[in-house]
């Protein structure tokens, strides 16, 4: 039991270490009132162009960070899991991805936290139930629609005007580009062709 629970941590050791980091940068904001809210992503802007990656390490309270927290450490640990050979390549195309899009499309505000790196990630593994037809993917994008159905009237502009609806709109449709992009980058235990594939 107890190795399993080591094997287990040590599959996502990596989406342990970007909470950590998430909440590390965090703290130092709160404890040294830096004002990282700045290096977000202010559309059209030159000054903002640097958010496009900074932007999903910030956040602007304690609260935000913690509505991220959860969906982050299982969705990351989910492609770390069970898509090994595309999570870095789907986590930076749906960041920049999102980035760019809230950059050049959205409100004259700051943009910042993981957000649209989690709508990205639920659209993702969704879609990669769709467009691969083998039944892993298939039933972790279920799983993932069911868990976080309710996320989806935050995609539209009828939101609190605090909340980037942009950040959450665009990574969907990045999470569903990527999924696009990379459905015939199999995992090793996608190789022997799944009956509904055929279909």
């Amino acid at each position: 039991m107890k190795k399993d629970v080591i094997a287990f941590l040590h599959q996502i050791k990596y989406p342990l270490l970007l909470v950590l980091l998430l909440w590390s940068i965090m703290a130092l904001d709160s404890i040294f009132n830096l004002h990282l809210t700045l290096l977000g992503i202010y559309p059209r802007q030159i000054s903002g162009l640097p958010g496009i990656i900074l932007a999903p390490f910030i956040h602007s309270t304690w609260a935000h960070l913690l509505s991220n927290t959860s969906p982050i450490l299982v969705l990351t640990s989910i492609m770390t899991i069970f898509y090994p050979r595309v999570a870095t390549q789907a986590y930076l195309l749906i960041m920049v991805g999102t980035g760019l899009l809230v950059w050049l499309f959205g409100r004259d505000s700051y943009h910042i936290g993981a957000s649209g790196m989690v709508y990205g990630l639920v659209s993702y593994v969704f879609w990669t139930g769709v467009f691969r037809k083998n039944i892993k993917s298939i039933i972790l994008g279920l799983i993932i629609i069911i868990l976080y159905s309710g996320m989806f009237a935050s995609m539209f502009p009828n939101v609190e005007k605090n909340i980037s609806w942009e950040s959450h709109m665009f990574g969907a449709i990045m999470g569903l580009l990527t999924a696009f992009i990379l459905k015939n980058n199999i995992e090793t235990d996608e190789i022997k062709q799944d009956p509904w594939a055929n279909d």
